[in-house]
Parts: C-alpha cells; sequence; structure tokens
C-alpha cells in the first residue's frame, strides 16, 4: 500500500490528468510510479517524463540507459524499478543473463556494457571523488567524455525514481525481478 497520497488516475484533474493522458497514450497504461508522482506533484512527473526524454536523444543507446537504470536501482534495492528496468531491459535486447550480470557486478560476455555497469555501480556505491581507474577503465572500453555524461543523466533519472519509490513503497505492476 502506497505511504503517500494517490489519487486514481480516472479522478485526476489539470496537469496531472493531461500528464497521464500522455503516458496512457504512449504505453498503452500509466505505470504506478507515475501515477504515484503525478499525484503528489505533476510537475515532479513531468521533470522525470522531460529527463526521460533526454536521454532518449542521449549518446546512450536503450540498451546502455537500462544498464544504468538496473545497476542504480540493484545499489539502491528499489524492488519498483528493478521489476520495471527487468522487464524494459529485456525489451532493450538484454538477455536474462546479462540483466542478472549488471546487476549483480558479474560478467555479461559484453565487456562494453560490464564497463559501464562497473562504472555506475561505483558511482553509485562511493561517496566524494569517484576513483580515478574507475573513470579510465569506462574510457578504456570505449566510452566518450559525453557518453559518460550521458550516463550521469541516467543515474540522476532512475535515482529520483528510486528514492520515490523506496519511500511511497509502490505497489508492483510489473512482473517482479527475480
Amino acid at each position: 500500500m502506497s505511504r503517500l497520497f494517490t489519487q486514481p488516475v480516472s479522478e485526476a484533474t489539470g496537469h496531472a490528468a493531461q500528464l497521464f493522458t500522455a503516458i496512457k497514450g504512449a504505453i498503452g497504461k500509466v505505470p504506478n510510479a507515475y501515477v504515484a508522482v503525478g499525484s503528489n506533484s505533476p510537475v515532479a512527473l513531468e521533470a522525470a517524463l522531460n529527463l526521460d526524454g533526454a536521454l532518449r536523444k542521449s549518446s546512450l543507446s536503450a540498451q546502455e540507459i537500462e544498464v544504468v537504470k538496473l545497476a542504480v536501482s540493484q545499489d539502491a534495492r528499489c524492488d519498483y524499478c528493478l521489476a520495471a528496468h527487468t522487464l524494459m531491459g529485456g525489451k532493450a535486447g538484454l538477455s536474462a543473463d546479462a540483466i542478472q550480470g549488471v546487476r549483480h557486478g558479474r560478467a555479461t560476455g559484453d565487456a562494453r556494457i560490464d564497463a559501464l555497469a562497473s562504472f555506475v555501480h561505483a558511482v553509485a556505491r562511493t561517496s566524494g571523488d569517484v576513483p580515478a581507474e574507475v573513470v579510465l577503465a569506462v574510457k578504456q572500453a570505449g566510452y566518450s567524455d559525453a557518453q559518460i555524461t550521458d550516463a550521469l543523466l541516467a543515474v540522476a533519472s532512475i535515482t529520483f525514481t528510486n528514492l520515490f519509490n523506496r519511500v511511497n513503497v509502490t505497489a508492483l505492476d510489473f512482473p517482479p525481478a527475480p
């Protein structure tokens, strides 16, 4: 059960209703996380959607964005985001074994994806300066400075939803992540 106010989509008005209509039109439903965020702050939902829209235009592939979101969600232990991004990662072409590897820091069979996941785990788990060798390793795997910057944008994006869903304990509307 949600800890924060969550209004049924059918009862939403104003800006929240507009956002919910657009989300439903784009993906066929309004995920529980979006309903809960939008019920409380349409501005926050709009910002999150705009951030994800910017990521789709970034230098990262859809698969790489999902790698970032899976790694951060694993470190945050956000069950909702792990469920959602396990599904989305599969749709982006990650195998079930690769998803588990990304989440748990194991080899996926793709050294470039492994380097990105390792970088993201280090960013998510450390405070202060990220060690130079961590940055060097992701660069040596072929990631450009632009891609590193876009990966950090993806970290920021998923961190908001991780935090929200952990506070709210948002009910899963995706299959649970294994």
